[in-house]
């Protein structure tokens, strides 16, 4: 045999080794996840769950994206449109009844026994319902309740905190006296509508009516508005308004610069970490002639056209097990959504958390209705006009409401 067969021959049982060693890492199903940037917690807790998934499921390599939420909605849409999309999504819950239209994502219920279904919280599954079928998990869910900085109101000869909105007003003037600022408004980014739907709710109107159509210009939602406009003119909020994002409001209180804010658990925890000398309280929204306050969940869903369905499912069903709840739960500083959760010393003895489950009762829901998004969007508009003055309470909810039903055609 010539050595220029000898060398090809050793080639060639060299290559056969290399792509026996490579067929393995080759072979390999990739799992691609989604999900929303909630805090620095975040991506290391996905990554987490997704080593220990590939642990016990060495033939799936599970690749995590975090995507700011500003930018969640255009990105999934954006990726969906070129038939790049994930196979599981986080997404805001709200947007969940847009997809189920588009036969985007796929139900969950021949997958999820009733075992499963029975691990959550009814009040936080339900809102991943449409028409009886089960599409969305919620991964996080959180409620409002108002913080309010007790040491700016003993300086201030404040006793406690305001129980009606005429309260708010009132507060605000006497922390104003005192060097600070009163109420906190959102007027930039995603949940500026969020802050007008708490007196909209309070005052006994809602976003949609008893007759389906949009009732943001009720005689509740102009008082609502008014009841803003009165802060902002009388200088009983921070200025400029329509420059602050809801971090931005928080930031104001964690700084001691505030009075009042309304926000969600998670702020409780910033608090203990950026600002512990800060003594704070937690207080229901104030009522104009009833309780309320927002519930929201983010929910988790599968895309329809997954090629790893039951991959998928396995990866959901390790992310809804009790110490993966638990562990994400307390590092974002969220409610609890499933029972085990709830069980937990942890969210038994926290006296913040309590605040805000004392709340559900009284809890509303954004409605599940098409092109939210697009809903909220006109709805922020008209309020950031309001705001600046450019338009009166009654003239910004009547195009407000005008714009979004127009939305909701689209």
């Amino acid at each position: 045999m010539s050595i220029r067969i000898r060398i090809a021959m050793a080639m060639a049982a060299a290559t056969s080794m290399v792509l026996a060693t490579m067929t393995p890492a080759m072979a390999k199903d990739t799992l691609r996840v989604t999900v929303a940037y909630y805090s620095a917690a975040t991506e290391p807790y996905f990554k987490k769950q997704a080593e220990r998934f590939m642990a016990s499921h060495p033939d799936i390599d599970v690749q995590v994206q975090v995507v700011n939420w500003d930018n969640l909605q255009q990105k999934l849409t954006t990726d969906i449109a070129s038939g790049v999309n994930p196979d599981i999504a986080l997404i805001g819950t709200r947007w969940l009844v847009d997809f189920v239209k588009q036969d985007l994502v796929e139900p969950l219920d021949p997958l999820a026994n009733g075992e499963f279904k029975d691990r959550f919280i009814g009040t936080f599954l339900s809102p991943g319902e449409i028409e009886g079928a089960l599409y969305g998990l919620p991964i996080a869910a959180s409620a409002r309740a108002m913080f309010y900085n007790k040491d700016l109101f003993a300086k201030a000869g404040i006793s406690g905190p305001p129980k009606t909105w005429d309260d708010v007003i009132s507060t605000s003037e006497k922390l104003v006296s005192v060097g600070a600022y009163g109420y906190g408004i959102q007027g930039k980014e995603i949940d500026t509508d969020v802050y007008f739907y708490f007196p909209l709710w309070t005052n006994g109107g809602d976003i949609v009516g008893k007759d389906g159509k949009l009732a943001l210009n009720s005689d509740a939602g102009v008082r609502a508005a008014t009841t803003y406009k009165t802060l902002i003119d009388k200088g009983l909020t921070q200025p400029g308004v329509t420059g602050y994002s809801r971090e931005g409001v928080q930031d104001l209180f964690k700084q001691g610069r505030l009075g009042m804010v309304l926000s969600l658990p998670f702020l409780s925890g910033q608090i203990q970490k950026e600002a512990p000398n800060l003594k704070y309280g937690i207080a229901p929204i104030p009522e104009g002639t009833n309780a309320a306050t927002y519930a929201v969940t983010d929910s988790i869903v599968m895309f329809k056209n997954t090629r790893h369905k039951q991959a998928a499912w396995a990866f959901l069903d390790q992310l809804f097990s009790q110490d993966a709840r638990i562990e994400f739960t307390k590092g974002e500083g969220f409610l609890p959504t499933t029972k085990s959760e709830a069980e937990d010393p942890f969210f038994q003895n926290n006296a913040d958390l309590k605040a805000f489950v004392d709340l559900l009762p009284n809890a509303k829901f954004a409605p599940l209705i098409a092109n939210w998004e697009g809903v909220s969007t006109a709805v922020i508009r008209n309020l950031q006009l309001l705001y600046l003055g450019e338009k009166s309470p009654k003239e910004a909810m009547d195009a407000a409401n005008a714009e979004a039903t127009q939305a909701m055609q689209q």
